[in-house]
């Protein structure tokens, strides 16, 4: 099986625990990029590992050197931007993956348990 390239966007709490279970498993996944404005621990952590640190133009741009997009910002209006940009580059390869996906993901793959935010909105 191929490894499946993947970007995170947003390395909040919910991000940075995603991030650690990525990180867990590298023989499994390749971790292309991440993408956060804020200096968070999470950011820290990627740049330690040799993960880059890109935009989301620049994600947009790797165009389908990327499978799977986890959009872990909690913004709608982030998920929404990268559907446009994606669909303006004529991207229909690069899968955008919600919070809901990546707590899926966590549970099976990992003992990290993805935090809850109160009256956070999830889904697609």
């Amino acid at each position: 099986m191929n490894k499946q390239n993947i970007a995170i966007i947003g390395l909040g709490r919910i991000g940075s625990a995603f991030l650690g279970a990525m990180l867990q498993k590298k023989e499994d996944i390749n971790l292309v990029c991440v993408a956060e404005q804020a200096d968070t621990p999470a950011k820290a952590q990627a740049v330690a590992n040799g993960v880059r640190i890109a935009t989301l133009d620049e994600i947009v741009a790797m165009g389908d050197k990327i499978d799977i997009i986890f959009e872990l910002t909690g913004m709608r209006a982030i998920r929404q931007e990268l559907r446009e940009k994606l669909l303006g580059v004529n991207n229909a390869h690069t899968v955008i993956a919600s919070e809901t996906i990546a707590r899926l993901i966590g549970s099976l793959i990992s003992d990290i348990k993805l935090p809850v935010i109160e009256g956070r909105k999830t889904g697609y």
